[in-house]
C-alpha cells in the first residue's frame, strides 16, 4: 500500500475512484503496440510527433496520476498538492499522459487551472497555443500524432467523466473502441425508458414510435426543407431535419421491421439501422444517445445491455452484443427536399410538427462553417471536411464514397455511377445506392471528414 500512503487522509474518504485505480495496478506495466508511422499531409500539418515511451509509469507516476486526476474527480477539489502533481506529470517527458490532461481540460472553462493544464501539454507534446480553443487543439495533435493512451488510462478518464455524469459508469469499460478518442459532446445520457413521452432532460430525447401523418396533412413542412427518406418494403417515411437535429435519435417501425435511426449533427448524417431478426436470444436493441463524441460523432447505446455501438458502421463495440460479435446492417437513406421527396414517394407519411418541441433549427451551414466543433485529428485531404459524400459498403466489403456534387451531375446527364455491385440512382432529388437488380444497399450521406475518419480505408470515386 505503499501508493496510498503518499495521498493525504482527506482524500482517502473519497476512496472508490482510488481503489478503482489501484485495483488494476497490474496492469499498469503492459506493453505498448507499436505506433503507425505518420502520413507526410500529418507532418506537414502537425509537424514530428515526439518520442512516445513503452510499459509501465514510475511509481512517483502512478502517484501522481491519482493526484491530479482521481482526486480531484472524487472530491470536486483542487489545490498545491494536485499542481505538485501536474507538474511532475509534465517534467515526465511521456506525451502520453497528455491524454489525461487533455481529458480534464474537457470539464475547465478557464483560469489558473486551465492555464496549469495548458502549460503541461504543451511542455508534453512540446507545441505552443495560438488559439483560445485549447483543449481542441490538444486533442487534435493527439489523435492526429497517434500517441497511444498511457497505462491505465480507462479507470481514470472514467473516474473523470462519472464525476460529471454518474450512468457514465455502465459505458467505460473495456471494447473495441478507443476510449482516448472518446469526448464529452455538452449534453447528459438519454437512459429515459421506451416509449417516454416525458422529453425533460438535460439529453437529447430520443423520439420512441413516433406519430406520423400523410404527406397531404403535413402542411407545417415548407417545400425546400430537408428531408430524410426511407423506403423499407415499399413502405415510405420522411423524417424531417428539423424534427431529427432535437432528436438525434429515432426507434421506429416501417415497413414491417423495427429501426433505429440516428442522426450526427456534426457528421451531417443520419443512418437507419434494423433491430430486429437478430439471434433469437436478443432483444430488441433501442437506441439512445449517450452525450458523448468520438471524433465527432455522436456515440450511441443500446439502453437495454449498455453495449455501445460505433454509430457509422452498426458495430457493437463493447457489452454483452459485442461479445456476441452483432453488427446491426443497414437500410438506405436518402437526404432531399420534401418537395422532391413527396412527388417521388406521394403516398410517404411524415413525422409530426410536435417532435420538434417547438424548436427550428438549422445547424448545417452555420455551427460547422469553419469545420468540425470538436476535435478530430488529421483529416483526409482528398476532399474539404464539409465536402458531402455518399457513403456505402461494396459487396467484397470495400467502403466506398462518391462526391454528391459529381454524382448527382453524371446521374442527371444520364451517366452510369457506381463501383462493384454498386449503382447510384437518383430518388426524389436524392440519391441512394442499389444493386443490380434495384435493391437497396444501405447507403447514406455524410460529411467526408465523418465517412473518412470512420472508414480511412475508403475509396472515392
Amino acid at each position: 500500500m505503499k501508493t496510498v500512503s503518499l495521498l493525504s487522509f482527506k482524500y482517502l474518504r473519497c476512496s472508490a475512484f482510488v481503489l478503482l485505480f489501484l485495483l488494476v495496478g497490474p496492469n499498469l506495466g503492459a506493453q505498448e503496440p507499436p505506433v503507425p508511422e505518420l502520413s507526410e499531409h500529418v507532418i506537414n500539418k502537425f509537424g514530428e510527433r515526439p518520442a512516445v515511451p513503452s510499459g509501465a509509469l514510475s511509481e512517483d507516476i502512478e502517484n501522481a496520476v491519482i493526484d491530479a486526476f482521481v482526486v480531484p474527480a472524487a472530491t470536486a477539489g483542487w489545490g498545491r498538492d494536485q499542481d505538485i502533481s501536474l507538474r511532475l506529470i509534465a517534467d515526465s517527458g511521456d506525451p502520453r499522459l497528455a491524454w489525461l490532461v487533455s481529458d480534464m481540460m474537457r470539464f475547465v472553462s478557464g483560469g489558473p487551472l486551465l492555464q496549469s493544464l495548458t502549460d503541461a501539454a504543451g511542455k508534453l507534446l512540446g507545441i505552443e497555443y495560438a488559439t483560445a480553443n485549447i483543449w481542441g487543439t490538444t486533442t487534435d495533435y493527439l489523435i492526429a500524432w497517434k500517441i497511444p493512451a498511457p497505462p491505465g488510462y480507462l479507470p481514470v478518464k472514467k473516474a473523470m467523466f462519472t464525476s460529471l455524469e454518474p450512468e457514465w459508469e455502465k459505458l467505460f469499460v473495456e471494447g473495441d473502441i478507443d476510449w482516448t478518442h472518446v469526448s464529452w459532446g455538452g449534453v447528459l445520457i438519454d437512459n429515459r425508458p421506451f416509449g417516454t413521452t416525458d422529453d425533460r432532460c438535460r439529453c437529447i430525447p430520443a423520439a420512441d414510435n413516433p406519430e406520423v401523418i400523410s404527406a397531404n396533412e403535413a402542411q407545417w413542412l415548407d417545400d425546400e426543407d430537408i428531408v430524410f427518406g426511407v423506403v423499407i418494403n415499399g413502405e415510405s417515411r420522411a423524417y424531417p431535419r428539423q424534427i431529427m437535429e432535437v432528436r438525434e435519435m429515432v426507434n421506429d417501425t416501417l415497413g414491417g421491421r423495427d429501426i433505429g435511426m440516428p442522426y450526427c449533427t456534426l457528421c451531417g448524417a443520419a443512418q437507419v439501422y434494423f433491430t430486429d431478426q437478430l439471434p433469437e436470444s436478443i432483444e430488441r436493441p433501442v437506441l439512445r444517445t449517450s452525450g458523448l463524441l468520438s471524433r465527432s460523432n455522436k456515440v450511441m447505446y443500446d439502453l437495454n445491455t449498455w453495449s455501445v455501438f460505433d454509430t457509422f458502421t452498426g458495430k457493437a463495440v463493447t457489452g454483452s452484443l459485442a461479445d456476441k460479435g452483432i453488427q446491426l446492417k443497414q437500410a438506405g437513406v436518402v437526404t432531399a427536399t420534401w418537395a422532391d421527396w413527396k412527388q417521388a414517394h406521394p403516398q410517404t407519411t411524415v413525422l409530426v410538427e410536435k417532435l420538434a418541441l417547438g424548436r427550428d433549427p438549422d445547424f448545417r451551414n452555420n455551427r460547422d462553417a469553419n469545420g468540425p466543433i470538436f476535435p478530430v485529428g488529421d483529416i483526409d485531404p482528398r476532399l474539404p471536411v464539409h465536402e458531402d459524400i455518399i457513403g456505402v459498403i461494396t459487396e467484397s466489403g470495400k467502403p466506398y464514397a462518391f462526391q454528391r456534387s459529381k454524382a448527382f451531375l453524371a446521374l442527371a446527364s444520364n451517366e452510369k455511377v457506381g463501383v462493384e455491385n454498386i449503382n447510384l440512382v437518383l430518388d426524389g432529388g436524392g440519391i441512394r445506392a442499389v444493386d443490380a437488380e434495384g435493391n437497396d444497399l444501405g447507403s447514406h450521406q455524410a460529411f467526408w471528414f465523418a465517412w473518412s475518419q470512420f472508414h480511412p480505408d475508403t475509396g472515392l470515386w
